[in-house]
C-alpha cells in the first residue's frame, strides 16, 4: 500500500512563503536585504569587531589616513573612525527602527479608529493629519526636536511623530478597502467587538502596505536623524551617529576627505539597501503579481 503523503505537503503556501518566493527571485531586493543584514550585524556586534573605544582619543594620531592600523583614519582627536563609524551605525540603526515602531503604531492606531469609525471623529482624526502632512517632514522634526531640547530619546519623538500622518494615511485608506468585506460582517453577527474587528481580523489583512512603507519609512528616518544631529539637534558628542560625525567632519573636508567619506557612505548603503528591500516587498506583497 503506497505511503501517504504528510497532510502539510497538500497545504497551499501562505501569503508569506509566495512572497518571500517571488522576493528571492529579486535581484536586487535580496542584494538589498544582505547589505541591510551586514549593516545590521556590525551594529550588533560592534563591540567585538572594534578595535578601539568609539571616544578614546590620541591627539599625536589625529587625522591620520586610512591604514591598515585605521581602516578609515583617525579624526581631529585622534579617535579611530572605523569604530565611530560602526558604532555610529547602532545609534542610526536603533533611532531608525524605534522611531518608525512608534509612528507606525501610533499613526496606524488613529487611521484604523478614522476608518473604522467615520463621521466627526474621522474628519477631526484626518484634518489634524491633513496640518501635519501640509509641514514637510524635516521642518516639523526640527521645530519639535528644537522644543524638546537634544539628546537620543527627543530626536527620536521628533522624527517618529513626523512620521505618524503617513501611516496614519496608508492603514486607512486600506481598512477602508477591507472594512466592508464579507468576513466583517460575521465578525459582527456572531458578536464581536469593534476591537477584536480591528485587532484580529481587519490589521492582519492589512499588514502588507504598512510593512512595505514601514520598510521605506526607516530610511528616511536615519535621513532625518542625521540631518538633525547634522544641525547640532540631535546626538550630542562624543556619542557617535552617522549625521554628527558628518558635522564633525565637515570643517576639515578639502584636507580629509575620509572624515566625512565614510560616514557618508554607511548613510548611502543603508537608505540603499532599504530602499531595494522596500522595492522587493512591495512587488512580493503585491496580490496582482500572484500568479
Amino acid at each position: 500500500m503506497p505511503k501517504q503523503k504528510p497532510e502539510a505537503a497538500y497545504r497551499k503556501s501562505g501569503l508569506w512563503s509566495d512572497a518571500w518566493k517571488r522576493m528571492k527571485r529579486n535581484r536586487l531586493a535580496v542584494l538589498g536585504l544582505v547589505i541591510f543584514v551586514v549593516i545590521v550585524l556590525l551594529a550588533v556586534f560592534a563591540d567585538v569587531i572594534t578595535p578601539y573605544d568609539y571616544d578614546m582619543q590620541d591627539p599625536a594620531n589625529a587625522f591620520q589616513s586610512p591604514s591598515l592600523r585605521h581602516p578609515f583614519g583617525t579624526d581631529n582627536y585622534g579617535r579611530d573612525l572605523f569604530t565611530r563609524v560602526i558604532r555610529g551605525g547602532r545609534v542610526s540603526l536603533l533611532i531608525g527602527i524605534v522611531a518608525c515602531g512608534f509612528s507606525a503604531l501610533i499613526g496606524g492606531a488613529l487611521g484604523a479608529v478614522a476608518a473604522y469609525y467615520g463621521g466627526a471623529l474621522e474628519n477631526v482624526i484626518m484634518r489634524v493629519m491633513d496640518v501635519m502632512m501640509a509641514i514637510p517632514n524635516t521642518l516639523l522634526a526640527i521645530v519639535i526636536a528644537s522644543a524638546l531640547g537634544p539628546g537620543i530619546g527627543n530626536l527620536i519623538l521628533a522624527v517618529g511623530i513626523s512620521a505618524i500622518p503617513t501611516f496614519g494615511r496608508i492603514l486607512r485608506a486600506s481598512i477602508l478597502s477591507v472594512k466592508e468585506q464579507e468576513y466583517i460582517e460575521a465578525a459582527r453577527l456572531i458578536g464581536c467587538r469593534d476591537r477584536q474587528i480591528i485587532v484580529h481580523h481587519i490589521i492582519p489583512n492589512v499588514l502588507s502596505p504598512l510593512i512595505v512603507q514601514a520598510t521605506l519609512r526607516v530610511a528616511t528616518i536615519i535621513i532625518s536623524a542625521a540631518t538633525l544631529s547634522f544641525l547640532g539637534l540631535g546626538v550630542q558628542p562624543p556619542t557617535p551617529e552617522w549625521g554628527q560625525l558628518l558635522s564633525a567632519g565637515r570643517s576639515y573636508i578639502r584636507d580629509y576627505w575620509f572624515l566625512v567619506f565614510f560616514p557618508g557612505l554607511a548613510i548611502m548603503l543603508t537608505i540603499l539597501s532599504l530602499n531595494l528591500l522596500g522595492d522587493g516587498l512591495r512587488d512580493a506583497l503585491d496580490p496582482r503579481l500572484k500568479k
